[in-house]
């Protein structure tokens, strides 16, 4: 892309410390670029990140991916961040993350990109820290391979109810794998029933050093209105725990039913998500 689109170019190696310094504002909100930071920083193949510097001071940054993830594209940046993503001249499956930076850079794109088919403004982004006691039944574990042909379509049925079209429509080997990937890295936490049929689902989408984003919650619809999905989630926060001190999720607005659930865990808002859906 061109570099120097009001103040707008790809970050390197050496934008590191800087893009660090961003992130660390809230570690909790920022956690995709802070995971995808790691400990090694930006090194190539870590993906495009565009950054926005002022006075030679970085105020802003967006992952442009699959996906879009923005960081302090507050209003007075987003125009620039916006015309240098229409540059790139790619098609985005969405924009998500802290809705300070989504809505404004939304609001700067808009018309130049495709129409989107949801926008979803008010997403409470919720955590629970390490010193709020939570203890769970004990039912969820890690899934195995061998849990994978259950695994694949209860994923499926999740993303379709969420977000309104089946996952295997953009790709089903991918999706595939991408389930897959998440068993290997022991990021999909389920309970089976005795009869081996999953009754509950959760993935880890996104671990830093600091956080873990739970992502893809799912009770099998013929478990629901049976007061399990406290105990279910309770235990995934005891296994993510294992992996990060801070536990986080966002949840549609609307979502009472889910919110409750969630409170009662232990869960408290911490900021607020916004996702453009492509």
């Amino acid at each position: 892309m061109p570099v120097g689109v009001d103040g707008v170019r790809e970050l390197g190696a050496a934008d590191t410390a800087a893009l660090r310094e961003l992130v660390a504002a809230d570690p909790v909100a920022n956690i995709f670029l802070d995971s995808q930071l790691g400990s090694r920083g930006i090194v190539a193949g870590t993906g495009r990140i565009l950054g926005h510097v002022d006075g030679g001071r970085l105020t802003a940054a967006c992952w442009a991916g699959a996906n879009v993830v923005p960081v302090g594209a507050t209003a007075d940046v987003a125009e620039p961040l916006a015309d240098a993503l229409v540059a790139l001249r790619r098609r985005f499956s969405s924009i998500f993350g802290p809705a300070d930076s989504v809505l404004p850079l939304w609001d700067a794109i808009k018309g130049r990109s495709p129409h989107p088919f949801d926008v979803r403004p008010d997403q409470p982004l919720l955590a629970v820290g390490p010193d709020v006691p939570v203890r769970g039944p004990g039912l969820v574990r890690l899934a195995g391979q061998e849990d994978f042909d259950v695994v694949l379509p209860a994923s499926v049925d999740m993303f379709t109810e969420e977000v309104g079209y089946s996952p295997l429509q953009a790709g089903e080997q991918s999706y595939r794998e991408r389930v897959r990937g998440f068993i290997a890295a022991g990021q999909c936490l389920i309970h089976r029933d005795r009869d081996g049929d999953i009754v509950f689902k959760a993935d880890l989408g996104t671990i830093s050093a600091h956080a873990s984003q739970i992502q893809g919650v799912w009770v099998n619809p013929r478990h629901r209105g049976q007061g399990l999905a406290a105990g279910f989630m309770a235990d995934v926060v005891t296994l993510a725990r294992r992996r990060a001190p801070v536990v986080s999720l966002y949840v549609n607005d609307f979502n009472t039913r889910a919110r409750a659930v969630y409170e009662h865990v232990g869960f408290t808002p911490v900021g607020r998500f916004a996702t453009v859906l492509f």
